[in-house]
């Protein structure tokens, strides 16, 4: 198999997994798809991204591509990261420079409201972006979630996201579109689960230590292979990687017709 490393434009970009042990069986399905897709796409450890800027990241991301969200984070940053503390740049900048430097991310003005209103935050709270990523990093995990998802635009995905991919922290596993459609769609969570409900499934039934690379190829595997309209199956039923661990809710191969999981309770 041709070996695949992570995109660039994926937003979860880290570095390569020590070596996981030899020899050990898969405890539960949830953790033998997880190393299959480790196998398929990349095994990446994460908690390189400073807090701030993976939560102003992360918020610029929600309803919308990489693709699309990419160069929104990256015209904000050159616009404002140059000026010193970037939460501080954002909390004093004027609304409308931001709404310029974002606006190929969609949403723009909702999202620009969240990113200045969440800077003031960090200020208020901790003084510095800086003080925020050892906040985000040395805390007990729990608390810092819940810290975060009083603030208001932030989620549960986006929270899980900073902890993981700032925080690097074993044990979370976000959960987006793909995820929560993939997981019910292969019969390991229920199908009328949303999204916190897989994520209890999916932090219980997968180690700790893989959950951050199974989140990143699991969207890898949402967007190349089990698409919610299309999924390779479909088609041809070999060519999906996980076609023998699929209990495919939802997909009717002999009928071609593809419908959301929960319609089937």
């Amino acid at each position: 198999m041709t070996e695949r490393s992570e995109p660039a434009h994926n937003i979860a970009a880290g570095t390569p997994a020590e070596e996981q042990p030899g020899g050990q069986e898969p405890e539960t399905r949830a953790e033998a798809v997880v190393d299959r897709l480790g196998e398929l796409f990349w095994r990446s450890t994460y908690g390189d991204q400073a807090a701030f800027e993976s939560l102003v990241r992360t918020i610029l991301s929600q309803n919308t591509s990489d693709q699309a969200s990419q160069p929104a984070h990256d015209a904000l940053l050159e616009r404002f990261d140059g000026e010193g503390d970037l939460a501080r740049a954002l909390a004093e900048a004027d609304r409308e420079a931001i709404v310029s430097a974002i606006k190929s991310a969609g949403l723009y003005n909702q999202k620009s409201a969240v990113i200045q209103r969440t800077a003031e935050h960090v200020l208020d709270a901790y003084g510095s972006a800086d003080a925020f990523d050892r906040y985000v990093r040395e805390e007990d995990a729990v608390e810092v979630r819940d810290t975060l998802l009083t603030l208001k635009g932030v989620g549960p995905k986006t929270a899980d996201c900073v902890l993981l991919f700032a925080g690097g922290r074993d044990g979370v596993f976000p959960v987006d579109t793909h995820v929560h459609r993939i997981y019910r769609r292969l019969g390991i969570a229920p199908p009328d689960a949303d999204h916190e409900g897989v994520r209890e499934v999916l932090e219980r039934e997968v180690p700790p230590q893989k959950c951050g690379y199974g989140h990143t190829t699991s969207i890898q595997f949402g967007r190349e292979y089990c698409t919610a309209r299309d999924p390779v199956c479909l088609k041809d039923p070999a060519a999906c990687p996980l076609f023998d661990r699929c209990d495919r809710v939802g997909v009717d191969l002999d009928a071609g017709t593809v419908t959301d999981p929960a319609e089937t309770v």
